[in-house]
């Protein structure tokens, strides 16, 4: 008979506003899991990054490439299942290409995060499980407003828009292991005790699948 497959990383990916901390939380209560978060309170760029991007963006995205690396092998030593909250590849799938694009991160920096992502990657695995908070502009503005942090005030629409798009394309490409997408504009699982149980219920799925 074959073993069970040990799983040990889950992430969530999704655009700013989709809601991933709180489904992390909610995650990782329901299945026994370790949550870990994004570095939000103590990354000394973000506010700087909201009022000038150009200045600011290489320092952010190097802030964060660096902290995830780290909490990446932090997560390969430990034996018991750990949640994400935003994962490392969407630092270089999705925010710094959609800088470099929007004429926010010079070349020369693009090309030198590039570089050292490429080194960071070939040490680490990806998750057993992705899951992608899929969320339409209405939606994320709507969470962004709810939650209140004043960095955020200054975000502009074109930015996520951007966003949305680099994140349809990497989804549609993704293929480093099981990926399961939640429909954010259909699914108020911070409501609707239906629409969480239904996504406990498809992650659930997902691991049964990956015995």
């Amino acid at each position: 008979m074959a073993a069970k497959k040990k799983i040990n990383h889950i992430a969530i990916a999704g655009n700013i506003g989709a809601g991933k901390t709180t489904l992390t939380n909610l995650l990782a209560k329901n299945f026994n899991w370790d949550p870990q978060f994004e570095d939000v309170e103590n990354n000394p760029y973000l506010n700087d990054f909201y009022d000038d991007m150009p200045r600011w963006s290489f320092n952010l995205q190097i802030f964060f490439l660096n902290s995830r690396f780290k909490q990446v092998i932090e997560m390969q030593k430990t034996k018991k299942p750990i949640i994400q909250d935003r994962t490392i590849y969407e630092d270089a799938e999705i925010f710094a290409p959609n800088l470099h694009d929007m004429g926010l991160m010079a070349s020369r920096d693009f090309d030198n995060y590039k570089s050292l992502y490429s080194s960071i990657i070939s040490q680490i695995k990806p998750p057993d499980l992705l899951i992608y908070m899929k969320a339409s502009i209405p939606t994320l503005v709507d969470n962004i407003q709810k939650r209140g942090r004043d960095y955020e005030d200054s975000i502009r629409l074109d930015y996520l828009k951007k966003l949305n798009q680099y994140y349809d394309n990497w989804i549609a490409k993704y293929n480093m292991g099981n990926l399961l997408v939640i429909d954010c504009d259909k699914l108020n699982f911070v409501d609707n005790k239906e629409d969480l149980a239904e996504i406990y219920n498809k992650v659930q799925a997902e691991l049964n699948g990956l015995f």
